[in-house]
């Protein structure tokens, strides 16, 4: 079977991630299965005009119920959806927005949902059939650059300190945009810097929203403590994270964060902003910590720095957590058999 895969692709993004992870479950099937980028459509229209080039496609996938679904209604092929984060936290909000999504889910054959709590979040927000709707949580994969050079990663990134062995990197990992909320933490964390100059934080990621970027620059470079690295290929992300002490999240809303759970894998304490997304792989004081105010994330770092013994819970329960919970062998059969429905 030809299947037509819709994401947004924006590089060393968790969805490119996630699409070209799941892409390669449905060719392990023996599916051709062809990725494109969301963003090179501007209507339903130009995909229902791909449908009718050869070799013809049989079926469609699309990421995201908005931004992907919208696309495949008028495909003319049997189709499935997987939701994203902002789908049902964001653009449900929006009248237009969530009667198309209400409409993709009528169409669709399937629809997934990562955890449970999304799956009731949806249910409780768009008109849709709970039967077809399967909770399948992201599988994980991690793998660490062999040759990756933390000390010339701080200096680039501008940290600049002769006890980098004694220094204590938080790392917040996401695409740069409002969503995410990179700032929240920069104020009470620069205070703190202050009174520590051996804890700093380090937002990294790829640039979603160049005018948002500009903001987080220039309101970096305001503060002490605080530094924003350019994107690196998942390999040396994962070599970073690594080396770092603990993984930040500060997102206003989360389907599922792939950067917590890589770092769960990667045995790195992880301390995510309290969402429902978050809180639904995060448990508190058990795989992680979980905070509501910039004064509360302080708070919980302090401790955390301080107790070698959470440390090692937190990151112990994580990796187990990944392990029973986000098996990329689980995943692969569930999407290989959803694909058999597109038949």
């Amino acid at each position: 079977m030809r299947v037509l895969f819709l994401a947004c692709l924006s590089p060393k993004t968790g969805n490119c991630t996630t699409a070209e992870r799941i892409r390669n479950h449905i060719v392990a099937a023996g599916h051709t299965c062809v990725l494109c980028d969301t963003r090179e459509f501007n209507s339903a229209s130009d995909v229902s005009s791909l449908m009718t080039q050869e070799p013809r496609f049989e079926a469609a996938l699309a990421i995201h119920l908005f931004k992907g679904g919208r696309l495949l209604l008028d495909a003319g092929v049997p189709f499935g959806v997987v939701f994203g984060g902002t789908d049902v936290n964001e653009d449900v909000k929006d009248e237009h927005k969530r009667a198309v999504m209400e409409e993709v889910l009528r169409k669709a054959r399937f629809a997934v949902a990562f955890t449970d709590a999304l799956k009731e979040q949806a249910q409780a927000l768009l008109v849709c059939e709970s039967k077809k709707i399967c909770v399948q949580p992201q599988g994980i994969e991690t793998k660490v650059a062999l040759h990756f050079s933390w000390s010339d990663f701080l200096h680039s990134t501008g940290v600049r300190t002769k006890q980098v062995d004694n220094l204590h990197v938080f790392l917040l990992v996401c695409g740069l945009r409002r969503v995410k909320d990179p700032l929240y933490l920069l104020e009470a964390f620069a205070e703190w810097h202050s009174q520590n100059p051996l804890v700093v934080l380090i937002i990294i990621g790829p640039v979603i929203d160049p005018v948002f970027t500009a903001e987080v620059e220039e309101s970096v470079k305001r503060s002490v403590g605080v530094f924003l690295a350019a994107e690196l290929c998942q390999e040396e992300l994962h070599a970073a994270m690594q080396k770092s002490f603990a993984l930040v999240n500060s997102s206003l809303s989360e389907g599922m964060s792939a950067a917590i759970l890589e770092a769960m894998e990667l045995g790195l304490p992880v301390l995510a902003r309290d969402v429902p997304g978050n809180a639904a792989i995060v448990e508190h004081k058990v795989t992680g910590l979980l905070y509501s105010s910039p004064q509360e994330f302080v708070s919980m770092s302090r401790k955390l720095l301080d107790d070698s013994e959470l440390q090692e819970r937190l990151v112990r329960n994580g990796k187990n957590y990944i392990a029973t919970c986000h098996n990329t062998v689980k995943e692969r059969i569930t999407y290989q058999k959803l694909v058999e429905t597109l038949h």
